[in-house]
């Protein structure tokens, strides 16, 4: 029965209509050869030649004999008519509850709960024939729109924190502003109004350039192309020698060929990372570069990070090392939030670490943050590189 239910649907149907045709003949035949003996108990009514030439009238049968003689017929008549479509109907039986029956229902069921919004089930694996095969496909389209409605949701609640915290670094400026152009008015501005609101007009102007480059962000494609790892050292060698020009750089890089990322993505995240650590490092920067195998990303990531998430492929694994008082413990727990600062620079508006988590993410990857034990902070960024030659 297994096997049967694995089989395709065109060779299971023709399989069983064969095996219960059969069956209907061979029924049939039963009940034709039991009623052509039932019938030859009853006396006919005729003349028997011997092969001696002698002629014998045979006895006359009753009014009942004959009626039954007569039903005898007509069952074997009906038999061959009847038993063969029954047993065409009784295969076609059989393949529904066996080959289209769970399928049906499982699909309609699964159909049911997605027009309901509900997409928290799963699919079971029915069978390995085309409607299982339909099946399958149902439950990838289902965990699509579930990944898809979660990702949205995450977007959604990104902009929500987003526009809360736009909103609450915007009240102060304003508030000044607000201020000082009432004071203007009433001719009670000292020398130094002007200037507090150039300063805070053009504060409000970097908040909204800000907000504008987050979107730029969430809708920049991610564009891999064949990129020379020695030419990644230089460029970090070169970023680091510009954004840390007083500290100790070290540069580590794996002895690689080529592989496959975005290499403005890569750059983008390397100069957040390396400008952050480079604001609170005290002496020393440590920055390195290496590619994971699939097998070693969890061996190797798991310790320091457990969000950090095995993909199919490889990860460029970028880590900036600062000597400097670590990060806030808030930062840690929650990761990098939008206009998150440690202090009250009005230069820094704490998107660096916030966008870099954002390209890590589209480019399959993860931001992850972590307090050294000896001291200092660590960066660890990784991009899901396709096609990397070692």
């Amino acid at each position: 029965m297994e096997r049967l239910k694995n089989m395709g649907l065109r060779r299971s149907f023709f399989l069983l209509s064969l095996l219960c045709l059969a069956g209907a003949l061979l029924l049939t035949y039963g009940v034709y050869c039991t009623c052509a003996r039932l019938a030859d108990r009853y006396p006919t009514y005729g003349v028997v030649i011997t092969p001696d030439g002698v002629m014998t009238s045979t006895e006359r049968p009753t009014l009942e004999q004959e009626r039954a003689r007569e039903l005898l017929g007509r069952i074997q008549l009906l038999s061959v008519l009847l038993i063969p479509v029954c047993g065409l109907g009784l295969a076609g039986i059989l393949f529904y509850r066996l080959k289209l029956r769970t399928p049906i229902a499982v699909l309609n069921s699964g159909t049911e709960r997605i027009r309901r919004h509900d997409l928290d089930f799963s699919i079971p694996e029915v069978s390995a024939d085309e409607l299982g095969q339909i099946c399958a496909a149902f439950e990838t389209m289902r965990g699509e729109l579930m990944r898809t409605n979660q990702e949205l949701w995450r977007q959604a609640e990104e902009r929500r924190r987003l526009n809360a915290a736009f909103a609450h670094d915007l009240r102060n400026p304003i508030t000044v502003l607000k201020g000082t152009v009432k004071m203007l008015r009433q001719g009670n501005g000292d020398g130094q109004a002007l200037e507090r609101l150039e300063i805070y007009t053009l504060r409000i102007e970097q908040y909204v350039e800000a907000m504008s480059s987050i979107q730029r962000l969430e809708q920049m494609p991610v564009c891999r192309k064949t990129v020379n790892v020695s030419l990644l050292r230089d460029e970090l060698q070169e970023t680091a020698k510009l954004l840390a020009p007083s500290l100790d750089v070290s540069v580590a890089a794996q002895d690689l060929a080529d592989i496959e990322l975005d290499h403005g993505i890569f750059l983008t995240v390397a100069e957040n990372l390396i400008g952050n650590a480079a604001r609170f490092a005290r002496e020393r920067l440590e920055i390195s570069m290496q590619i994971l195998r699939q097998d070693s990303i969890q061996e190797c990531m798991q310790a320091s990070s457990p969000t950090i998430q095995t993909a199919d492929g490889r990860k460029l694994i970028l880590s900036v090392i600062d000597d400097g008082s670590g990060y806030p413990a808030e930062l840690i727990k929650n990761g990098p939030r939008p206009f998150g600062k440690k202090d009250e620079d009005a230069a820094h508006f704490g998107m660096g670490l916030y966008s870099s988590q954002m390209l890590c993410v589209k480019h399959g990857g993860e931001l992850m943050l972590e307090n050294r034990a000896g001291g200092g902070a660590a960066a660890t960024a990784s991009f899901l590189c396709a096609g990397t030659r070692m």
